[in-house]
């Protein structure tokens, strides 16, 4: 069984890719959990999850943060903007499907857009909080 948080990344990519929408702002498939060198902007990346308990003394569950990345080299911040709106226009209040969990919320808790310190770089942050039970 996958912990609750992988569950929970493995359904969101999943979900990610295969709006159109979205395919077209980055200009392809380009959601990656670690981008590989020489990647083409604009890109998602997975970042920084965690899980704490949830259970509830008869069900077991978790309390799951996970955050996504969007890198931008547009100047300005429109572009990372528009993405970090249309990721948190799919995952808001999103009734993902897990395989091995059951998604019981899943919220855009916190977005920001801000210059990346190589001073060309736009980088969006679109931190998601999510309750699992299983």
């Amino acid at each position: 069984m996958n912990p609750a948080a992988l569950d929970l990344q493995a359904a969101i990519r999943a979900r990610l890719v295969t709006d159109a929408d979205l395919l077209a702002a980055l200009g392809g498939p380009r959601i990656h959990d670690g981008a590989p060198r020489g990647t083409d902007f604009p890109y998602v990346t997975l970042g920084d999850t965690g899980q704490a308990d949830w259970s509830d003394g008869t069900a077991d569950g978790g309390d799951v943060s996970l955050t996504l990345h969007v890198w931008s080299r547009q100047a300005g911040k429109k572009e990372a903007w528009a993405i970090a709106g249309i990721l948190m226009r799919l995952l808001h209040d999103e009734p993902l499907a897990l395989a091995d969990h059951h998604l019981v919320t899943l919220r855009v808790a916190f977005a920001e857009v801000s210059r990346d310190p190589d001073g060309i770089t736009e980088h969006g942050v679109v931190r998601l909080a999510a309750l699992v039970e299983g």
